[in-house]
């Protein structure tokens, strides 16, 4: 896109405020002028003058004539040059004559911001009078425009525009683009010819033809002023409804902008994770000390917000003359600087695919899959029940019986191979209280089975029943987190993203209890994690070490040194126990996948104070060089309710 100018806001007394509060400008005072009768009082006539100038206040700075006057000519002079920010005002060398002292100042705007390089610098010349005030001689402004701008003459004032730069793209994998330019169309009520009961009414009624809150956007139409056009919603246009355009611009003062914003492909595709695009919000302004200006688009959420400085690039700038009597002349110009490109590693066709997958589950849902071999992060997809929330990286919920691939890591180290015996009881009491299997577990799983068995069925009370060694030492809270660490979970890393590794135990486990610790092997209790965590947890068993998730190549990816890694026979008995789920347990519904092997591991979870609880249904999986993770907040188990997500994710990633 082209840089498209900006019209300078007007200026406000706020502005005075804001400077006030801390916008100093750069004072450099002058040595002692040789003249005995000008001496310091000529020096600090000339700091008071550049601090006023820098400020756009000139309290405090004798003048000669009208203060009022002179003030509203300053402002006026200084009203269009709102986008250029804060001035820095630096003056020095005093020179004295006859009853006058002209002294030299230097300006610097910061034309693009903080930090950046095409400053607009130039030297202007103020002339003091000495004038007497009060029974005394004080040194007093002879007021001019050219003390802003020298070349500045009558009624010409400055007006600069802000040249937008092109925002930089958000990429997928190989270079796709994920998020560039899409057309929007900005709907609202422009006031201008229109009268103001009219607008009112008609915001109420735009309000109501796109869904927003119809007071709160007519008290917006009634404070604006009297030729703005106040926007109600953006819309992609693919997502314009085909009577809205015709019902608002039949309205007096309605009215549709099109328009252009960095969109993804969809409105729900990767949303939390990649983040959108607004007007800056006040809180944006002041932390960006200049770099961004009220009006600006950036980003507001997600990738978008924190790696905004680099998408959005440097803005440009044009400052001419206004007003007059000749035609404006151009004082400056600094072109903008385009955004830098963000790569990630997302794959545009598995994303749309898991969006498909999930666009009819109700209740809060989310699918990930990442690549094993590299831990690149390859879908990060939410559902429609998410509603906005970041499901699928951050979301904290008990993973389940998908928990007893870590359990089953625990279990291994203590000496229990998969085929030998462990005890599935129907029941076990663990301190007093009874844990069981899930409500249609197969009588003829109970009994002595292996552990591979155990797995494949998802016994609970066979992994509660085991935590004892043959020495009869339990299987410690340390021994379960150890091998969490080992598959990925519960190790909190900065990747980049908001993301949730997980939780394997409490913060305090010699205070937990033999029930806290009984749950915890079977995915309850104080365990936590999200989807992304637990596709680490199966991607790691199929790569057989830790797999870490990577979202940008461009960022060093924090090692994974867990303390007890995950050894090649670890992770060979681990997949043969993933393989029998599918051949003969819970994800038998996979067996049939054309393609690699796959490995699976079912999962449901309770939750919430209901009787009977509610559920979390999960599943896990991994093909080849995927690895996969399933959630849905409220479901009937995770073979009946995950399972069948999962095995269409699967069969599409398969068709290529």
């Amino acid at each position: 896109m082209s840089p498209r100018p900006r019209p300078a806001p007007g200026r406000t007394p706020t502005r005075r405020a804001a400077v006030a509060a801390g916008l100093a400008a750069l004072v450099l005072l002058p040595s002692a002028c040789s003249l005995p009768w000008s001496g310091p009082d000529a020096d600090a006539a000339a700091a008071r003058l550049a601090r006023g100038l820098a400020q756009g206040e000139l309290e405090g700075v004798p003048v000669v004539g009208d203060r009022a006057q002179v003030q509203r000519q300053l402002d006026r002079v200084l009203a269009g040059a709102a986008v250029l920010g804060e001035p820095a005002v630096a003056g020095g060398g005093v020179e004295t004559g006859d009853g006058t002292a002209t002294v030299p100042l230097t300006w610097r705007w910061r034309a693009g911001g903080e930090g950046a390089g095409d400053d607009w610098r130039y030297r202007s010349t103020a002339t003091l009078e000495e004038v007497s005030r009060g029974g005394e001689d004080v040194w007093a402004l002879r007021w001019e425009p050219a003390v802003v701008e020298p070349s500045l003459r009558g009624e010409e004032t400055l007006a600069a525009s802000a040249l937008a730069p092109e925002r930089g793209r958000v990429l997928g994998r190989a270079g796709s683009v994920l998020v560039e330019p899409r057309p929007v169309v900005r709907v609202g009520v422009d006031k201008q010819g229109v009268r103001r009961a009219e607008a009112v009414a008609s915001a109420r009624r735009v309000a109501e033809v796109v869904d927003v809150d119809a007071e709160a956007f007519a008290e917006q139409v009634a404070a604006a002023g009297e030729r703005a056009f106040v926007e109600a919603i953006v819309l992609r246009t693919d997502d314009l409804g085909p009577d809205v355009r015709a019902r608002v611009e039949a309205l007096p003062g309605g009215r549709l902008v099109e328009d252009e914003l960095p969109l993804a492909p969809t409105r729900e595709y990767a949303a939390p994770l990649l983040g959108s695009v607004g007007p800056a919000t006040a809180e944006i302004v002041e932390e960006s000390r200049g770099r961004v200006l009220a009006g600006d688009e950036v980003g507001t959420s997600g990738l978008q917000r924190r790696y905004d400085a680099r998408l959005l690039g440097r803005r440009g700038v044009v400052v001419r003359t206004a007003g007059g009597q000749g035609e404006p002349r151009e004082l400056f110009a600094a072109d903008p600087v385009a955004g830098k490109d963000l790569a990630t590693t997302l794959d545009p066709r598995l994303q749309q695919l898991a969006q498909d997958t999930l666009a009819d589950v109700g209740p809060a849902a989310a699918l990930v899959a990442l690549q094993p071999s590299t831990g690149d992060l390859l879908v990060a997809a939410n559902g429609p029940g998410s509603e906005g929330y970041a499901t699928a990286t951050v979301g904290q919920y008990a993973p389940g019986s998908t928990y007893k691939i870590v359990s089953a890591l625990a279990l291994l180290r203590a000496g229990v191979a998969p085929g030998d015996p462990v005890a599935c009881p129907a029941t076990v009491d663990v301190d007093g209280r009874d844990f069981e299997n899930y409500d249609d577990y197969p009588a003829s799983g109970l009994g002595r089975i292996t552990l591979e068995d155990a797995v494949a069925s998802s016994c609970n009370t066979a992994f509660i029943s085991a935590r004892e060694r043959v020495s009869g030492e339990d299987v410690s809270g340390e021994d379960v987190s150890r091998a969490a660490e080992a598959v990925g979970l519960g190790v909190d890393r900065d990747l980049g993203f908001p993301a949730y590794l997980g939780q394997a135990g409490p913060d305090d486990p010699a205070g937990q209890g033999e029930t806290g610790a009984a749950a915890d092997l079977i995915g309850q209790g104080s365990v936590l994690a999200s989807p992304l965590a637990m596709a680490a947890v199966v991607g790691s068993v199929q790569a057989g070490r830790t797999v870490v998730p990577r979202l940008l190549p461009a960022l060093e990816a924090p090692e994974a040194d867990p303390a007890d890694p995950l050894e090649p026979a670890e992770a060979q008995a681990l997949r043969r126990m993933l393989r029998a789920v599918v051949e003969r347990g819970s994800g038998s519904q996979l067996a049939d996948l054309p393609g690699d092997p796959v490995l699976a591991k079912t999962g449901t979870a309770e939750f919430g104070e209901e009787e009977p609880p509610r559920t979390h249904a999960w599943m896990v999986a991994a093909q080849g060089d995927l690895a996969v993770a399933v959630f849905v907040e409220r479901g009937d188990s995770g073979s009946g309710t995950a399972g069948p997500l999962l095995r269409s994710f699967l069969a599409g990633a398969a068709r290529r």
